[in-house]
């Protein structure tokens, strides 16, 4: 084999072994990338469902919350004329709606666990004006008026709303980064 011959096959060997490493180095590269993706794709993943599960649960609650109100307004206008069977449904939604404040407090705890502390004092508030509520309105209670019902509601119904903002912000962010 004379030198010319042994020049080129060790230029094509050369060219082909870098062309052969570039390759690998690029696939494993992509690889990894890949792989980092996955594992924050379904971190992320994880936390739209628990968010989903605490919206479900507020979502829960608020309901169970609107038949609570309706029904303790309906015995503070009726006063004595109330009929027993509506002051045993009006037991039954508060029973259900306690029930609930332990799924809230789970809900809460969901969020703590994903880190978020803003989301969880957010809804942590939203559960407390619930609370105070039926601390102030209440089956027999005839010295409150409509207006200070309406405004004891308001105040839920915007603590609500911005908990909900939060949590739509967050979730949106997390939607977009999936």
């Amino acid at each position: 084999m004379d030198l010319t011959t042994f020049l080129q096959l060790t230029d094509t060997s050369l060219k082909m072994g870098f062309g052969a490493l570039i390759a690998a180095l690029s696939a494993w590269f992509i690889l990894r990338r890949s792989a980092h993706l996955q594992v924050n794709s379904s971190r992320e993943n994880r936390r739209i469902q628990i968010l989903e599960e605490v919206s479900a649960q507020v979502g829960t609650v608020t309901h169970i919350f609107a038949k609570y109100s309706s029904l303790v307004v309906e015995s503070i206008q009726c006063g004595d004329r109330w009929p027993q069977a509506r002051r045993q449904e009006l037991e039954s939604v508060n029973t259900e709606l306690v029930n609930e404040f332990k799924k809230m407090a789970e809900a809460e705890a969901k969020l703590l666990m994903i880190g978020e502390k803003n989301l969880e004092r957010s809804l942590r508030l939203y559960g407390a004006k619930i609370a105070v509520y039926r601390k102030q309105v209440y089956m027999g209670r005839k010295d409150i008026t409509p207006e200070q019902i309406t405004a004891l509601k308001s105040s839920i119904i915007q603590v609500r709303e911005q908990f909900y903002d939060m949590l739509s912000r967050k979730y949106d962010r997390l939607l977009a980064n999936v």
